[in-house]
Order: C-alpha cells, then structure tokens, then sequence
C-alpha cells in the first residue's frame, strides 16, 4: 500500500454508518474498498466490502430480530433454501412465538410463562439439537414438546424437549374454559344431580361412570381411566419413540390439580 492508500486508510478507519436494521457499524480495519473489517455494537466482525457498509447492506446474524431474543447466528443452517422455509426454522421459529409473542398470548394465555433457555435463542443451537433428535412417524405430524418429559415444566431446552406424535400430544391437551372450577375429566349433570367422569379414547367421549362428588369422580373414575390409556399409547408406540419419551408416559401420573 503506496503512502496515499495509508492514509485514506486512515481516514477511513473508525467511521460510523448503520444497516438497514438500524444497527450502528464502524470500519477498524480498511485496507482496500474490497477488504474492509466493519464492527458491529455486539462485538461481531465481519469482513466486507466498502461499498456494502456505505449502503447499509452487512447483516449482523447475533441481532435479536425475532420475537426478540432469537437470532440467526454462524453456521450451515439457513431459515430458508429456494425461497422455502425449512423445517428447523420453521419450528424455531414458532417456539419463539409461543413464549414471546403478546399477540400470540392473547389468543393461547397459557403460553405466558413459557420461556426458551437461553442456548436455543441462537438457531444454530436449536437447528443441530432438532437434526439431532427429530424422527417421523408415518405421516403422522410432529410436535415440538416441552412439558411430557418434566411435567409442568414451562421451559423450551435440550433437557426437557422431545418431538411427540399430534396422536400423542393431544393425550396431554387440557381446556380448561370448558371445565371451569371442576377437576380434569369430571362433568357435572344437572338432570341427574350428580358428577361425571368421562376420558377421551380414540377420539370418542367415553362416559366412566357416575358419582355423588367431584373427587370420587376424579379419583375413582377419570385418574384410573386416562393413566391406562396414556400407557395402551406408549405401549403401541413403544418401537417408534425415544426410550425417554416411552419411559415418561409410563410414569406419567394424572393429578386432579392438573
């Protein structure tokens, strides 16, 4: 570099510009219009050309553009190929949603504690982690799970997620508006003055039988019902899902608190 390169170099080291995220960029390193070293608030570097940092063109892939807290970061996995969305992005994706979108909380509140542990705010992170343990089912479709392995656990990790079958995580759907104060699978039938028990088998109601109090019908009807149930599923299951995931529906215990 001749003496005039250095010092437009120079001139050039320490200038300020921003991307078109907003995001505040300066150049510590120039040592040609083709081999610039930009520096981003977060400490990231990238290598680029002078030309993409004055028009604002250098992404930074540690900014927390989705929900937030998510971001793309540095790796082999893309959101997209061909204009197509892939499958570790998509269900990243709509993991960030569950946990920190207030549009999304308003339509399912129960989501509003949930939270994703930090490591998986990266997609990198998340997307090894899904190559890692997602597996099909037929055509069955897949659900990212988060509360089967640890029951009432409310956060999205390597530890307490597993990849469920739609058949197997509707086993563990609850709705609560419908029940109101009652315990989990206990009616009340006006014409009859009396409690009744029912479970969902195989998508039908099944009527368990009839009792004077809500209790007797929890414990005596609907616990005894829907824990034999929850093992006849991981028993036909047994062959086709994780050891973890088996072992957990096994010892799945229903409690009228549920």
């Amino acid at each position: 570099m001749n003496k005039k390169s250095k010092e437009y170099a120079k001139l050039r080291i320490g200038e300020i510009n921003y991307n078109t995220n907003g995001e505040k960029m300066t150049i510590i390193e120039y040592n040609n219009k083709r081999d610039v070293v930009v520096k981003f608030e977060n400490n990231y570097k990238v290598n680029t050309r002078y030309d993409s940092f004055s028009n604002g063109y250098i992404k930074n892939p540690y900014t927390p553009n989705v929900c937030g807290v998510g971001y793309i970061g540095i790796g082999k996995y893309k959101s997209e190929v061909k204009g197509k969305s892939q499958k570790q992005y998509s269900h990243w994706a709509s993991m960030m949603q569950r946990c920190y979108s207030k549009d999304y909380h308003e339509k399912f509140p129960t989501y509003k504690e949930c939270l994703v542990c930090e490591e998986w705010y990266n997609y990198q992170t998340f997307a090894k982690w899904y190559d890692e343990n997602y597996y099909t089912i037929n055509d069955e479709r897949m659900c990212l799970d988060k509360d089967i392995l640890v029951k009432g656990n409310k956060i999205y990790s390597p530890n307490t997620c597993v990849f469920v079958s739609n058949d197997i995580n509707m086993l563990f759907i609850k709705n609560n508006k419908l029940r109101g104060d009652l315990p989990i699978g206990v009616n009340f039938d006006i014409s009859k003055n009396k409690y009744i028990a029912q479970c969902n088998v195989k998508n039908k109601l099944r009527k368990l039988g009839i009792f004077y109090n809500p209790t007797d019908a929890f414990y005596k009807g609907y616990k005894i019902a829907k824990e034999k149930y929850i093992k006849q599923i991981a028993d036909e299951y047994k062959d086709k899902i994780p050891i973890v995931l088996y072992e957990a529906m096994y010892n799945y215990i229903v409690e009228i608190t549920d």
